[in-house]
């Protein structure tokens, strides 16, 4: 009986374990993928682990972190590999490993970000000069039909057609007051009508003064308005999110207005076409997208805040959690876990 106990242990032992379904999230550095081969920080951390535990494994991409936290909780997958934050409500639906990673969220703000023609157009009109404008386009209709009265009166080589004279009057009427030079015109009065004539011309500086200056001023408000260095900037505005992240739950638990894209590209190209005023996001992979993507023109500001730890996720009680533990655990201690962070963000200030 002994003997027979010991052989089916001994058999137990020797059977091969059953490969691993890794989960995984595209999300630079942690996670990358290229021509079907995946890498990054995280990556490259469990493929080691999984080596020294003499783990086969197949990786499963999903498209959020949504579906892989949602897959990871049916058993769908083993682990979960990517930056993946611990969180009390993620660590009541899977397990956590020991972290491997200090981060937390920035935020991230398209550098030519430009006030948008309505935007413009109400900053006129809640700064009161739209109203001016429109008794200015009064004046010039005004101006254009008393100048054709005046030359159909006085100038026999005036245009004898109502259309054509109108045209040429305002034609005049707006030489003046967009550069404030009036036409080539016959001087029929002498020195009164030279009199005349400056002070019209004046009359059109002074309009493309106020117009030039009442647009500088209100674009220059704008740009004051839209600027964003830090959390205290974004409420009132909507700011960019990946689905099923941290930094989705920030939004919505301080109020924010935001919207959800599936990765950092997604929400990029939303923030560079003027959908969101920002990004929330993790601080490095927000640093690492800007630092390698220099021609999309944004930037990382404000500190960081919401300080966070990555892990990798394993279903509730499962017994990987303890193996891979142990095993982050010896190579935190070996420099292992360092090494490979300063390899993909440099050495540590």
């Amino acid at each position: 009986m002994i003997c027979l106990q010991s052989a089916t242990a001994a058999n137990a032992q020797a059977e091969p374990r059953q490969p691993v379904t890794v989960g995984l999230y595209v999300s630079p550095p942690f996670v990358t993928e290229a021509d079907g081969r995946y890498g990054g920080m995280a990556t490259d951390l469990w493929e080691q682990i999984a080596d020294r535990l003499g783990l086969e494994f197949t990786y499963a991409p999903y498209p959020t972190l949504r579906t892989l936290v949602d897959a990871t909780a049916k058993g769908d997958v083993d682990v979960a590999v990517t930056n993946l934050t611990i969180t009390q409500g993620r660590a009541q639906r899977i397990d956590f490993t020991q972290p491997w990673f200090d981060a937390g969220l920035r935020i991230m703000v398209n550098d030519e970000q430009q006030a948008g023609f309505w935007a413009i157009i109400a900053g006129l009109r809640d700064s009161g000069h739209l109203r001016a404008y429109t008794w200015l386009a009064i004046v010039i209709i005004l101006a254009t039909m008393l100048l054709t009265l005046f030359d159909r009166r006085f100038d026999n080589n005036f245009p004898r057609r109502w259309r054509d004279g109108l045209a040429e009057s305002f034609y005049t009427v707006m030489s003046v007051a967009t550069s404030g030079k009036p036409p080539s015109r016959k001087n029929l009065f002498g020195w009164i009508g030279r009199i005349w004539q400056a002070l019209w011309m004046v009359s059109g500086i002074a309009v493309l003064a106020y117009v030039t200056s009442s647009v500088t001023s209100v674009m220059t408000t704008l740009a004051l308005a839209n600027q964003i260095n830090s959390l205290a900037d974004l409420p009132g505005k909507t700011v960019g999110v990946f689905s099923g992240s941290v930094a989705e739950e920030f939004a919505g638990e301080t109020g924010l207005a935001s919207r959800a894209f599936s990765g950092i590209d997604d929400t990029v190209e939303a923030l560079r076409d003027g959908r969101v005023a920002a990004i929330i996001g993790d601080a490095p992979v927000l640093e690492y997208y800007a630092h390698t993507h220099p021609e999309a023109a944004v930037s990382v500001v404000g500190a960081i805040f919401q300080p966070d730890k990555y892990g990798f996720g394993v279903g509730l009680h499962s017994p990987l959690t303890r193996e891979l533990t142990v095993e982050l655990l010896g190579m935190r201690e070996d420099g292992i876990v360092e090494q490979l962070r300063s390899s993909y963000f440099g050495e540590a200030p």
